[in-house]
């Protein structure tokens, strides 16, 4: 039995080189894939109000009446992520109130690093996850379908003995005609993909994340659902199909 465990994991790593040996003549023929975001030449900026790159993820300026600002790259994104990384970051708040919505999105170029698992970025900046969901945002534009998206919450101190503060994350992918709240899914997706059409899928990475009060985790998200119904479609191309019943990876235009 051991020995047919070492059998498959030597197998498993052979596909996984011959797929990134794969991508990396991929890369110099350049066969990407169309975004399936909203991509334009809007300039961003770090955190030092340096150019990042000329185009940029397109988000809207408000939502809903509520005004944004936009928000920079760190000098660790840019250290970390692939120089082809398109961003689009955004941050929301409502004049005299404590809600306020970072909005984020990561598009790949032609490496695929460019998206790491999503939970990296609540750890890192010392979250703890306290529940994992997958579930299904009812989308009215432009017609009524089932986004699935993945939410976590999570909890942290705000400093030493300081109170406790909670955060809603909701995160999806998107490439040019999939939808996946599933890392593994899209990843797969990708390499079935280069094997079978010799074609990059360039994926995206958007994510929400909103602050709040212990006990007031589901009044503030029903708040931002409210809020991704009405903001997503302004910059996210495509959707699942209209009869609501949407399976695992599909999409359309």
């Amino acid at each position: 039995m051991r020995t047919n465990k070492w059998v498959v994991f030597a197998v498993a790593l052979g596909m996984m080189a011959a797929t990134a040996g794969w991508l990396k003549e991929l890369r110099g023929r350049h066969l990407l894939g169309a975004p399936g975001v909203r991509v334009e030449r809007v300039p961003i900026y770090d955190d030092k109000n340096r150019l990042v790159s000329t185009q940029s993820v397109v988000l809207p300026d408000d939502v809903l009446g509520i005004p944004s600002r936009p928000m920079p790259v760190t000098a660790t994104e840019l250290a970390a992520l692939p120089k082809d990384t398109t961003f689009g970051r955004r941050y929301y708040r409502v004049p005299g109130s404590d809600f306020g919505v970072q909005v984020n999105v990561v598009l790949m170029g032609t490496d695929h690093t460019s998206i790491h698992q999503p939970q990296y970025c609540l750890y890192a900046q010392d979250w703890s996850i306290t529940a994992n969901e997958q579930i299904a945002l009812r989308m009215e534009r432009p017609f009524a379908y089932d986004l699935p998206v993945r939410k976590l919450t999570a909890t942290r101190q705000c400093e030493k003995n300081g109170p406790m503060i909670e955060c809603i994350y909701v995160y999806w992918f998107v490439s040019g005609d999939k939808i996946t709240a599933e890392e593994g899914s899209r990843l797969w997706s990708m390499w079935k993909t280069v094997l079978q059409k010799g074609k990059l899928e360039r994926w995206a990475y958007i994510s929400y994340f909103v602050t709040c009060l212990p006990g007031r985790e589901q009044a503030t998200f029903e708040r931002l659902e409210r809020f991704i119904r009405a903001s997503a479609p302004e910059f996210q191309l495509v959707t699942g199909k209209p009869s609501g019943r949407l399976p695992p990876m599909a999409a359309q235009k």
